[in-house]
């Protein structure tokens, strides 16, 4: 028998539920060696952190665009009217939101 090229052993401990879902991902790359397909993912997989203070900022923006939509909706069923400044207000919410959003999908576009 050759002598070994890997000589270093390294033992973790998973679920079943985590096992199932190795095994899955296996079969969706169309392995069933586990060492290799785990030593690939360990050394050419990389880890995705997506905590992202500008989705805080997002999400901030979107609940102050929704409450202001739905003062406006509100006022204009009670009295038929609308204000320029209402809707101007509410234009100038939609831009921030999508300078926010533009911020992220800039961001995730890095991720490689």
């Amino acid at each position: 028998m050759a002598k070994r090229k890997r000589t270093v052993p390294l033992l973790f401990y998973v679920s079943e539920e985590e096992r199932g879902m190795i095994q899955a991902k296996m079969a969706l790359y169309g392995t069933n060696n586990l060492s290799a397909y785990l030593r690939k993912m360990a050394i050419d997989g990389f880890v995705v952190n997506l905590e992202l203070p500008e989705l805080g900022e997002l999400v901030s923006l979107l609940r102050r665009s929704s409450n202001n939509l739905n003062q406006l909706t509100r006022r204009v069923h009670e009295t038929g009217r609308f204000y320029d400044a209402d809707l101007e207000d509410l234009r100038q919410g939609q831009e921030r939101l999508w300078d926010a959003a533009q911020k992220i999908l800039t961001l995730l576009a890095k991720i490689q």
